[in-house]
């Protein structure tokens, strides 16, 4: 009995170990583009804002598609979607590094969209399918703080990778990496069970369109993803404009959000038992008083401080939700999941066009200053949606 419980125990940290490095070079690799714009356009003989296009059009792609690809989870298998995303995120990253002129390059970095936004909703579903109602919390948490350690840590890695190297280098080791742990997960993976309802696309959105309270839970992500990708975007440039540290310095400032992030996986379960119904308004009170720190902070210190509580709110709400959703469509976990990134997404990209209006008004540091107030509300909604 105890064998087959430690067995059983090594096969599921197998399992989040490799998801989880799978989610951080797969979301790094969307991120690592930030500081290689200005070597692509100096490469391939573009302006900035041409040379801008090619996270465009990873991010178009990755959003349509992430609506496509819950539903398929469900319909054939999560661990299936997952290994055909892992292996074509992989493929089409490396040929990005290997990109002979600037329409390959928008193409490659589409179709690396694509298959990139296979990867996170399918693999919420497949940890919430997989785990008991106690564990589940945690296994998504800590999915997530590696998923975001990679988008935080990429900045250093890809500043690093890009001054004594090339851009080129940056994609092929992101590639790379994505194709030994999609080897991995090719082993270690469960493929999933063929659904017997063969429902069509629109009839599984139907179904979940029909469910209020999932549609409040996705409505209350899309201010998630406005507070922290709508102002996470623009963390890099307020450091810099700051403290004027090299671009692989304030890489290492921001990877404290995404630290901030793993430390919170780990101490969720502990502090949701102890807190219980206060551990949501324990959250967003501490989001919030984080982010209003990196409104006044001046000095490298104080950001690093400030990003790492904002990493470990995020976290904490986040995975709250996304628990939610699931329990709101258990059957079609990956639909949900679909609906939750999809409204994290438009979140994000609204957030990042108003948050560039404010920069422009006002600086960097205020950028922070509505996420504050919108992690605190996220926090009182959730709540009292999740009756947490």
């Amino acid at each position: 009995m105890n064998d087959t419980a430690d067995r059983s125990d090594k096969s599921t940290g197998i399992l989040l170990f490799s998801l989880g490095f799978l989610a951080f070079w797969a979301n790094g690799d969307n991120y690592a583009a930030a500081p290689l714009l200005v070597s692509i356009a100096a490469d391939l003989e573009l302006e900035i804002s041409r040379a801008a296009l090619s996270v465009t059009s990873y991010m178009m792609t990755f959003g349509v598609f992430t609506l496509l690809f819950g539903p398929l989870g469900d319909r054939f298998g999560r661990g299936r979607i997952i290994k055909t995303a892992a292996f074509g995120t992989a493929i089409f990253s490396i040929l990005g590094g290997l990109s002979f002129n600037f329409p390959s390059l928008l193409l490659f970095r589409g179709f690396n969209g694509a298959f990139g936004a296979g990867i996170f909703p399918v693999t919420m579903a497949l940890i919430g399918e997989r785990f008991s109602d106690e564990d589940r919390q945690g296994a998504i948490a800590r999915v997530m703080g590696m998923m975001f350690l990679g988008g935080a840590s990429a900045t250093a890695i890809g500043g690093v990778i890009a001054q004594y190297g090339s851009w080129r280098g940056v994609y092929i080791l992101y590639g790379v990496a994505e194709l030994v742990l999609a080897i991995v997960v090719l082993m270690v993976v469960p493929s999933g069970n063929l659904s017997e309802k063969r429902g069509s696309f629109f009839s599984s959105y139907r179904t979940a369109l029909q469910k209020p309270g999932l549609l409040a839970i996705v409505a209350t992500i899309f201010f998630v993803g406005f507070a922290v990708f709508g102002s996470f975007s623009y963390a890099g440039h307020y450091v810099a404009t700051l403290t004027g540290l090299s671009l692989i310095m304030v890489g290492l400032v921001v990877t404290a959000f995404g630290a901030g992030a793993v430390v919170a996986s780990r101490v969720i379960p502990g502090l949701r038992r102890r807190l219980g119904r206060r551990f949501l308004i324990v959250a967003g009170l501490f989001g919030s008083s984080s982010l209003a720190l990196l409104v006044f902070a001046t000095v490298p210190v104080l950001m690093v401080i400030g990003f790492f509580g904002f990493g470990m709110a995020f976290v904490a709400l986040q995975s709250t939700l996304i628990m939610a959703a699931q329990g709101q469509l258990p059957a079609l976990r990956g639909t949900a999941m679909s609906l939750a990134s999809f409204g994290m997404f438009v979140g994000g990209a609204t957030g990042t066009v108003v948050n560039g209006m404010i920069n422009n008004a006002f600086g960097p540091a205020m950028i922070y200053a509505p996420a504050a107030v919108f992690v605190l509300l996220t926090a009182l909604i959730a709540r009292r949606l999740t009756a947490s």
